[in-house]
């Protein structure tokens, strides 16, 4: 088994910000459908992430905009720093990244037909920040049929100090599995769920404007962020085929040109990660 696709990496051709060729393109597929998962490296530019950055720190210091975060005074880094909902709704630039080109030529790929943005997501991660444990993806967006692909683009420099992600090969083929309760001092989110017999997490280290492609069945999560002075921001986008006749009501999915498009709801789903209720004077 691999630990994934570094799309370029094989052929020295590719635009190093990420376009590719028919060759590199095919080779993605072929690893993702392997592996469940492929980085496409620096498929965004500094500028583009650093303006995606700023912009989020000024949405922090304006205070809550209801329905997507809520930061509040607390000991706990994640309740200072909560991570934003559904931005793509209030913020401009939020929108501009969850409906790219780039990311949709990819994504159609990867999916064999149009897609259809479902979600997005924006994290902060602080320093001394939880992790969120092993999870599916699907497990909450309940998409059918099908699954989702998720788009995960690093904003800063991620590694295993400050809480990079980590997945599990091979799980992309599997059922969605019946959650544990995770230990509420190392994950925000409740449910967990152990890598199956014979397989092991692969950690998956990023720079700025790497993108993360996987699967919406792959166990995948992060530790806690273990550095003092390093924050691992990251936006996220859940995308779902154009095929897709059921979903959560949660995801009001929209064409990548940006019109609504309305799907039937499917039961059991709910945001992505459901947060253990603040205890004590946080």
């Amino acid at each position: 088994m691999t630990s994934g696709t570094h799309l370029g990496d094989e052929n020295q051709e590719a635009d190093r910000r990420g376009h590719m060729t028919v060759t590199d393109i095919a080779t993605g597929v072929q690893r993702f459908q392997e592996d469940g998962f492929m980085v496409v490296r620096g498929l965004f530019g500094s500028e583009e992430i650093d303006g995606l950055c700023a912009r989020f720190a000024a949405l922090h210091a304006a205070g809550p905009v209801p329905g997507h975060f809520s930061p509040r005074v607390s000991e706990d880094p994640l309740h200072r720093y909560p991570r934003v909902m559904q931005p793509h709704e209030i913020e401009e630039p939020a929108r501009r990244f969850l409906l790219d080109p780039r990311l949709r030529d990819i994504l159609e790929s990867l999916l064999g037909e149009e897609v259809l943005a479902a979600q997005s997501m924006f994290y902060f991660k602080p320093p001394g920040a939880r992790g969120q444990a092993l999870h599916q993806d699907n497990f909450y967006l309940r998409v059918e049929p099908g699954t989702c692909v998720a788009a995960w683009v690093a904003c800063d420099v991620i590694d295993r100090d400050n809480g990079g992600l980590e997945v599990v090969p091979g799980t992309h083929r599997m059922d969605l599995f019946c959650p544990e309760e995770a230990d509420a001092e190392v994950s925000f989110a409740r449910e967990f769920v152990p890598p199956p017999a014979g397989l092991a997490t692969v950690p998956v280290d990023m720079s700025p404007g790497d993108v993360l492609f996987f699967n919406g069945s792959l166990v995948h999560g992060s530790q806690p962020n273990g550095t003092t002075d390093r924050f691992r921001r990251s936006f996220i986008g859940h995308y779902v085929g154009a095929s897709t006749e059921r979903i959560g009501e949660y995801y009001r999915t929209i064409a990548m040109s940006g019109e609504r498009v309305r799907l039937a709801e499917s039961e059991g789903a709910g945001p992505c990660g459901t947060e253990f209720e603040p205890h004590g004077p946080h």
